[in-house]
């Protein structure tokens, strides 16, 4: 089952059960999908769907962040709750060591040694990491990266 098919089919769920607050994180994750699927002018492959996923993760975490810095915690845990949502059609983030062995080898392939080569390792490691199946955080990447070439 796609990932699609899976948010329609708990939207149902979430809307004959009356949970208003999943009703409208999915709802909304539904109308994004449906969005780029118009901007494509054709269905969304796994891939794609995930990275409009992401894309929401995101934005949820960086208005959680503007809500909690505005002294408005309601808003940001109700941001955080979707965000968590929506983290659940997503795969599995890869952990600390699993980015620092990737960073690791791309600073192998690569050859890079100064902090000028951060773009190639930057890239290498993400494709290494997006080659496993898994969702990494550019931001968590970047930081490694950094460390090691800093």
């Amino acid at each position: 089952m796609t990932i699609v098919e899976r948010i329609t089919q708990d939207l149902t769920a979430a809307m004959k059960a009356q949970d208003a607050a999943r009703t409208s994180t999915l709802r909304m994750a539904k109308a994004a999908i449906m969005n780029k699927q118009i901007d494509k002018h054709g269905p969304l492959d796994d891939a794609e769907a995930t990275k409009v996923l992401q894309t929401l993760v995101k934005q949820r975490e960086d208005a959680a962040e503007q809500y909690a810095k505005a002294g408005r915690p309601e808003l940001a845990e109700k941001e955080r709750a979707e965000m968590a949502l929506l983290k659940a059609y997503l795969p599995a983030e890869v952990t600390d060591e699993e980015t620092a062995a990737a960073v690791e080898q791309a600073m192998a392939e690569t050859g890079a040694t100064s902090p000028k080569d951060m773009g190639r390792v930057m890239k290498a490691a993400l494709a290494a990491l997006a080659a496993g199946g898994k969702t990494a955080d550019g931001k968590r990447v970047n930081e490694a990266v950094k460390k090691k070439l800093g």
